[in-house]
């Protein structure tokens, strides 16, 4: 648990939503949040589980470096762009994002990423969770949108459980 995550709002929503935002400060030895961030989430209606989330002091806010223009030009949102800002000026942080542009954009850079999915693998692999399936189960439910053969394949290799599609959709 050596790690330091910079999250995005993505991750934050699902994992609020589907009751595991545990698995951060379980997975991670600090984890931030970047004002914009926070900001997006506290957009969010006052039931909003992540907004109650950041609002009752689970989550360290924090202001972010100025983006480098290099950054800036993939035209990122906010949130995402603050995430790798954070990232890129402070090494040895990882960027927490599901967006596909925005983890195309930390590769170009070399900036360490972690998903929503990776997060859950990790703690099927810690011992954290019973089983890796149920919570990806619950995680769509709450509305993240990740496709069935990439959730078969990440199981299949990291955790060893299956994903039956027909049922992935119940």
């Amino acid at each position: 648990m050596d790690e330091r995550w910079v999250l995005n709002a993505s991750p934050v929503i699902a994992l609020a939503h589907a009751g595991h935002t545990h698995l951060i400060a379980a997975l991670s030895e600090q984890a931030v949040i970047p004002e914009a961030v926070a900001a997006e989430v506290r957009a969010g209606p006052p039931d909003d589980p992540a907004r109650q989330w950041i609002e009752a002091g689970f989550a360290v806010v924090i202001g972010t470096p100025a983006p480098p223009p290099e950054l800036l030009a993939w035209d990122l949102g906010a949130g995402e762009t603050a995430v790798l800002a954070h990232a890129m000026a402070i090494p040895g942080w990882i960027a927490v994002l599901d967006d596909g542009a925005a983890r195309k954009c930390a590769r170009s850079f070399r900036v360490p990423t972690l998903g929503t999915l990776g997060i859950i693998v990790r703690a099927k692999q810690r011992g954290l969770i019973p089983s890796a399936a149920d919570v990806i189960k619950a995680l769509r439910s709450a509305g993240l949108r990740v496709d069935d053969r990439l959730v078969q394949a990440v199981l299949r290799e990291a955790v060893d459980e299956d994903w039956p599609a027909a049922e992935s959709r119940a």
